[in-house]
C-alpha cells in the first residue's frame, strides 16, 4: 500500500545514443531520483519556514517526554509537500513510517491489519484523509485516542465487544479538502498545519535542488524561469526541471538557461505565470460562453468536460491565489486580470462588473 510517484524512464534511454557521454549520468539519475529527490530533514526541506519551526518544536518536546508524537494533519492544495514532510518527520523521530490513502482502505479489515501491524512509535500516513469511508474512520476513532480496536463478534443476542491493544503510533493526515472530513476525526487531531502556495524565490531554489541532484546544468534566470511557471507548487517545479532538461539536451549545449527553460515550456504550453490549456480553456469558456460569469462550477464541469473535483482541486486554487477567477454566491467570475492576462478587450460597460 505505498504510494511511489511514477516518472518516465524513456527520455534518457533515447538519449543515450544521441550523447554518449551523458548516458551514465542519464541512468544514475533516473533511478536515484525517487530515492534522492525528497528531502530527509528539515535543514534540506524549502519553505513553510513558520510549520517548520512549530514541529521541530512538536518533535523535540516529545523525545524530552518520552511520548509519542501528537497525530498531525496537513492540508492545502497537492503538490506542496504534505508526503515529504511526513516523511521528513518520521526521520526526525527515528522511526518508520508506513504510507497509505484512504482510497485504498476499502474494507474494516484493511485498516485493522494496517493498525495492528504498527509498532511502538512508528508513523502512518494516510493521503486524502477526507475519503476515507466511515466504518475505516470509526475504527480510527479508539485507535487515535486509547491506542485500542474495539470489535464485535457474535451474532445477534451474542454480540460482544473485544477491545484489542495496539502499539502507541502516530497518525499523519493530508487532505485537499479539509472542510471534508468530519468534525469527530478533525478533533483527533493534536496538530493541524495548512501547507501555503511557494514563492518565486522559494521555488528557485527547489528547482536547484532538483537539478544539482539529477546532474543537470542550470544558472540562476533559468532557475527563475522555472519557478515562475511551476503555479506555486514544488511538485510541478520538480518536473518541469526534468523537461526543461531534455530540452537543453536535446536543442541546447545541456545547460538550462532562462531561454532554453522558455523555449521548453512555451512548447509544453504553460505560459509565464503557469497557466496550461486547461487553465486557459476554463477563463476562456467562462468569458465567451458565460460574459465571465457567475456561473456554477457544475456547468463549467461539464461545458469544459472535466471532473468537478478535479476543477476544485487542481484548477481553481491556483487560479484563484493569482486572482484570475473569484468566487461569488451565485458562482465562478473571470476577472479583469483574467480578461488582460489571455488579451482580451475590455469594453467600458463591462468595467462595472470587476
Amino acid at each position: 500500500m505505498i504510494i511511489q510517484d511514477n516518472e518516465n524512464k524513456k527520455t534518457n534511454k533515447a538519449l543515450k545514443q544521441s550523447n554518449p557521454d551523458l548516458s551514465a549520468s542519464c541512468n544514475q539519475n533516473e533511478e536515484g531520483y525517487e530515492k534522492n529527490i525528497r528531502p530527509l530533514s528539515f535543514d534540506d526541506y524549502i519553505g513553510q519556514t513558520s510549520i517548520k519551526e512549530t514541529l521541530k518544536i512538536s518533535i523535540e518536546a516529545s523525545k524530552k517526554r518520552n511520548v509519542h508524537l501528537d497525530h498531525l494533519l496537513f492540508y492545502g492544495p497537492p503538490g506542496l509537500g504534505k508526503t515529504t514532510l511526513a516523511s521528513i518527520i518520521a526521520h526526525e523521530l527515528n522511526t518508520n513510517i508506513k504510507i497509505t490513502s484512504a482510497p485504498s482502505i476499502e474494507r474494516p479489515r484493511d485498516i485493522i491489519g494496517i493498525l495492528m501491524q504498527m509498532k511502538e512509535g512508528e508513523v502512518l500516513f494516510i493521503d486524502e484523509i477526507h475519503r476515507l469511508n466511515k466504518i475505516a474512520e470509526e475504527i480510527l476513532y479508539p485507535a487515535m485516542e486509547d491506542f485500542v480496536i474495539d470489535l464485535t463478534t457474535g451474532k445477534s443476542q451474542s454480540v460482544k465487544t473485544v477491545r484489542i491493544p495496539i502499539q502507541k503510533f502516530t497518525l499523519i493526515g493530508a487532505t485537499t479538502k479539509a472542510g471534508a472530513l468530519s468534525g469527530p476525526l478533525r478533533d483527533r487531531f493534536g496538530i493541524i498545519h495548512r501547507l501555503e502556495f511557494y514563492t518565486a524565490e522559494e521555488l528557485s531554489q527547489i528547482v536547484k535542488r532538483t537539478a544539482k541532484i539529477l546532474e543537470f546544468k542550470i544558472d540562476a534566470d533559468g532557475a527563475m524561469e522555472i519557478a515562475k511557471r511551476s503555479r506555486c507548487t514544488p511538485r510541478i517545479a520538480n518536473r518541469l526541471v526534468k523537461r526543461s532538461a531534455d530540452w537543453a539536451i536535446v536543442k541546447g549545449d545541456g545547460v538550462i538557461t532562462k531561454e532554453v527553460a522558455k523555449a521548453a515550456l512555451t512548447a509544453l504550453d504553460i505560459d509565464e505565470i503557469g497557466l496550461d490549456v486547461t487553465d486557459r480553456a476554463l477563463l476562456k469558456l467562462m468569458i465567451n460562453s458565460f460574459e465571465g460569469g457567475p456561473v456554477g462550477i457544475e456547468t463549467l464541469a461539464v461545458a469544459l468536460g472535466e471532473d468537478i473535483r478535479t476543477i476544485e482541486d487542481v484548477y481553481e486554487p491556483y487560479l484563484i491565489q493569482q486572482g484570475l477567477i473569484a468566487r461569488t454566491p451565485r458562482g465562478r467570475k473571470a476577472t479583469k486580470f483574467a480578461y488582460e492576462h489571455l488579451g482580451y478587450k475590455i469594453e467600458t460597460s463591462q468595467l462595472g462588473l470587476f
